[in-house]
């Protein structure tokens, strides 16, 4: 166990090179990187804290317990975890992690909302899971609480909202594109209360397509350069359905209702939407 090493955290969407980013520091000797590290314990927890249902001392109670005895139990120098899922506990994990440093990792909204609805199917959003969490949270006497699969603990629009009532209408593909929209939006507010040394952002886009920004990256964490690293990362990785999908005018539309102001903030609004090549 080393006293000294270094927590990160890399937050995303989801969809959007999370897991490439285990691929990226894991050959790395001094490095302990996870991808969703105790998902089951860590996406309910999530979910129930953006929706008001946990307290952030709870919150930060259980990150304690969890991923602060494996930093504490490392034998490395850095520690990480990239997880979509942390990406709505900033807070929380500042109080167990006050020098921890961020990734926060960028993708098109509308890669990001086709990769869900077309690649993960009922493992994001599905009507039946939705259902069953809905229920819970309006009647928890009569509706048990979903066990933690991934499926059931999508974050849903907190009561109070002004968009509660209406996601309750919303489809499958709608929910998506709420969900890219609301957790980009979470990551960069709360990571504006920071130190403008302690995170950072960088675009999907651009991590596979320039060795500087990968270099860039492991600056920022204090990491010697790899010179194998954008080679690890440059093809596509984690590909359920190796197919790019493309959105329909109506999806896109949806997805601009949604997110519109992510899609500009991030400069993807106007811009031609780009085609994965699995066979790079």
């Amino acid at each position: 166990m080393s006293a000294d090493t270094r927590p990160f955290f890399i937050l995303s969407s989801g969809r959007a090179g999370s897991q490439l980013m285990e691929r990226l520091f894991g050959p790395l000797d001094d490095v302990e990187i996870h991808h969703e590290y105790l998902c089951t314990h860590v996406q309910p927890l999530a979910t129930g804290y953006y929706m008001g249902r946990i307290s952030l001392d709870e919150a930060a109670g259980a990150l304690a317990c969890w991923h602060g005895a494996a930093v504490a139990l490392s034998r490395c120098g850095w520690w990480g975890d990239s997880s979509n899922k942390l990406s709505w506990l900033i807070p929380a994990l500042e109080q167990v992690f006050p020098e921890a440093r961020y990734v926060h990792v960028v993708r098109d909204g509308r890669k990001v909302a086709s990769s869900y609805f077309n690649k993960l199917g009922d493992e994001c959003y599905d009507d039946r899971s939705v259902a069953a969490l809905q229920a819970h949270l309006d009647d928890p006497q009569n509706h048990r609480a979903p066990p933690p699969e991934k499926k059931y603990w999508w974050p849903l629009p907190p009561a109070g909202d002004l968009r509660a009532r209406r996601f309750r209408s919303y489809d499958q593909f709608r929910r998506i594109c709420f969900h890219w929209g609301e957790i980009n939006r979470v990551i960069a507010r709360d990571l504006a209360d920071l130190p403008a040394q302690r995170h950072c952002m960088v675009k999907l886009e651009d991590l596979v397509a320039a060795p500087h920004v990968v270099d860039a990256v492991f600056d920022f964490l204090g990491l010697d350069h790899d010179a194998g690293a954008f080679e690890r990362i440059r093809r596509p990785h984690n590909v359920h359905v190796p197919r790019d999908f493309g959105l329909s005018e109506a999806q896109e539309a949806a997805l601009m209702e949604e997110a519109g102001d992510v899609m500009e903030w991030f400069g993807y609004a106007g811009s031609p939407c780009y085609k994965v090549r699995y066979n790079v």
